[in-house]
């Protein structure tokens, strides 16, 4: 006698799945709603010149939702997280639209050397949606639509803006070469280190060029800049340093001040640090072995967002990373401390050391604590 499933089909079932289909043909149409007036709430703030983001505003939206949620027999966390997807969509509508409309870039062209990497392509982008027509200079053609060079040489450097987004070591030699072909419109690049460029930067502005260094502190595939932060090296040209910040005044970037000496110094920690850090952790796990398998089928809350992380940076480009590791004069620093904190820790537990291992803890917790946050949780 063979077994029966379970009928997939029936009048009641059916019925539900119906009804069930209508309210999340509702539901969006709802969210598509929610959108319209997100965008002509843009516009208004645009017009008044407020700011895009309103934490004060985003914790009342949250604060009603929950409560609704617990009135309507909703979870308030369920909620809360629906929410929060929604405004991370309509802050980063709001973003896009302010961009477009500061037209910063109207009747202005721009050069994107290496403008077809991911991060010189994100800036092509960028530098587009602010109304610039765009040319990238690169071996590569662009996959997205625009005006291409093979060879930025080939240019005559007549515009306004011309952007370095080149690997580090090709970096230092446009920047050299630029400064010996002195273009007039405002220079910078985007590298992750100074290091490697700080000699071909200081030459450049020292020659007359109208050049500042920026990085922004995001990768490619970041939509919403909230939060995020862009450093802008200073160079000696005012102007320059005004013109790179005005191309970022219309997000809500937080945008810093740096002197050359310093950025790599912190970026030894900010990224030299944590890349170490997530590449050792998948590196272990993938040396596990037999381990491997079994650790997919198990999850805790604290392995999943270190793996979620982790997995980020293991897509990344790997001869980048080996870049900001190694070209950084302050990266020794950084990863020696990290070995310290290894051997401590490694000894602490071999040791059967609780007082040791209590103290390092309550000393991360006290700095953590006394750290301001840059991100402005709502």
């Amino acid at each position: 006698m063979s077994e029966q499933t379970p009928s997939q089909s029936s009048p009641d079932l059916d019925r539900l799945r119906t009804r069930l289909d209508e309210v999340d043909a509702l539901l969006v149409r709802t969210i598509a709603e929610r959108q319209q007036i997100v965008a002509e709430i843009g516009k208004v703030k645009h017009a008044a010149g407020g700011q895009l983001r309103d934490f004060r505003r985003e914790r009342q939206v949250l604060d009603k939702v929950r409560n609704a949620a617990t009135d309507a027999g909703l979870s308030p966390d369920l909620a809360e997280e629906v929410m929060r997807r929604l405004i991370g969509s309509s802050l980063t509508t709001q973003e896009k639209d302010r961009v477009r409309w500061s037209g910063t870039g109207q009747g202005r062209r721009a050069l994107v050397i290496g403008g077809s990497g991911k991060m010189g392509g994100w800036l092509a982008r960028f530098l587009a949606d602010q109304g610039f027509a765009v040319e990238v200079a690169d071996p590569r053609q662009p996959a997205d639509p625009a005006p291409w060079l093979a060879d930025w040489r080939q240019s005559p450097l007549d515009h306004d803006l011309i952007a370095v987004a080149a690997p580090l070591g090709a970096s230092a030699a446009v920047i050299t070469e630029l400064a010996q072909r002195r273009p007039t419109g405002l220079i910078f690049d985007v590298g992750s280190l100074k290091t490697p460029l700080a000699q071909a930067l200081r030459n450049a502005a020292g020659a007359g060029l109208k050049i500042c260094s920026v990085h922004p502190m995001f990768g490619p595939d970041t939509v919403l800049l909230s939060g995020r932060h862009v450093i802008f090296v200073d160079l000696g040209n005012r102007k320059a340093m005004a013109e790179a910040r005005a191309l970022f005044s219309a997000t809500s970037a937080e945008l810093v001040d740096m002197e050359l000496d310093e950025h790599d110094q912190l970026i030894a920690y900010v990224l030299g640090l944590s890349h170490a850090v997530n590449i050792a952790f998948f590196s272990a796990l993938a040396d596990s072995g037999a381990a491997a398998p079994r650790l997919a089928q198990l999850s805790s809350t604290t392995f999943d967002r270190q793996l979620a992380v982790a997995s980020q940076v293991a897509n990344e480009n790997p001869r980048m990373y080996f870049e900001i590791q190694n070209l950084n004069t302050h990266g020794g620093a950084a990863l020696e401390a990290l070995e310290r904190a290894v051997a401590r820790l490694t000894a602490a537990v071999r040791n059967n050391d609780e007082v040791g291992f209590v103290s390092m803890m309550e000393r991360g917790r006290g700095y953590l604590a006394a750290r301001p946050s840059g991100r402005g949780a709502p």
